[in-house]
């Protein structure tokens, strides 16, 4: 592996890293607007702008320059598919009541995506023998 396809592997692997830890922040900023001070509701809504589309964009900058596989960009896909049903579940709640509260489903979905990609980037990146396999088919 050329050190261009490994640079852009490792940058991903951060940028993946630091998303499911966005995600985990996000969580911990609703059960604090929940269960302690609604005022963080607005850290809650203001977070998401500075990750939500940002963070999965460069991730595909730097998946095309570490020539990940298409699982993937299979699995960014699903990343903006749901970071759309989260908004969509927001702003459509008072339309649709029962849209509401699939919020937190399809934040749990982004949570358990969110660290499947952190472990298939790791795969990709670290794990040399298999990374060859997979090149070599």
């Amino acid at each position: 592996m050329n050190k261009r396809i490994y640079f852009g592997r490792i940058i991903y692997f951060i940028l993946a890293l630091l998303f499911a830890l966005c995600i985990i922040i996000q969580f911990y900023f609703a059960g604090l607007a929940t269960f302690i001070d609604g005022s963080a509701w607005m850290k809650h809504m203001m977070f998401v702008h500075l990750f939500g589309f940002n963070l999965p964009i460069i991730m595909l900058i730097f998946a095309i320059i570490g020539r990940f596989p298409r699982i993937v960009y299979w699995q960014l896909f699903g990343v903006f598919i749901s970071i759309f049903l989260m908004y969509f579940t927001v702003n459509f709640n008072s339309i649709i009541r029962w849209v509401g509260p699939l919020h937190v489903i399809v934040a749990i979905l982004l949570f358990i995506l969110s660290w499947f990609i952190v472990i298939k980037a790791w795969e990709f990146t670290f794990n040399n023998k298999q990374m060859e396999r997979k090149e070599n088919v």
